[in-house]
């Protein structure tokens, strides 16, 4: 595993209903861009040196936001799926607001 400065840090859970846990990679010590890492975890704004396991990958912050952005285009095919078939005529635009076609 390498990493550069700018690079998450993503590690997956193995626990059902726990979600991966993302921290951005702030230092990395070793100049061969080997761990450990310092890194900024998202989820409780927390810093720390990280050793990875093998539940954890390193991705960087291009792929990461492309990934986000695909996740959220199926969200949002899902979002208007159920809508369109709870409300005919009825869809999610992509703020996630209810549009109401004219008939």
């Amino acid at each position: 595993m390498h990493a550069k400065i700018g690079d998450w840090l993503v590690v997956e859970s193995s626990q059902l209903g726990h979600e991966q846990r993302r921290g951005l990679i702030v230092d990395v010590p070793a100049g061969d861009g080997s761990p450990p890492y310092r890194v900024h975890w998202l989820d409780d704004d927390h810093f720390a040196l990280v050793f990875p396991g093998p539940d954890a990958h390193v991705i960087s912050g291009d792929a990461l936001a492309e990934q986000n952005a695909r996740r959220l285009r199926e969200l949002t095919g899902i979002q208007a799926a159920i809508a369109s078939r709870a409300h005919p005529g009825q869809s999610i635009g992509e703020s996630g607001h209810t549009r109401v076609s004219p008939k």
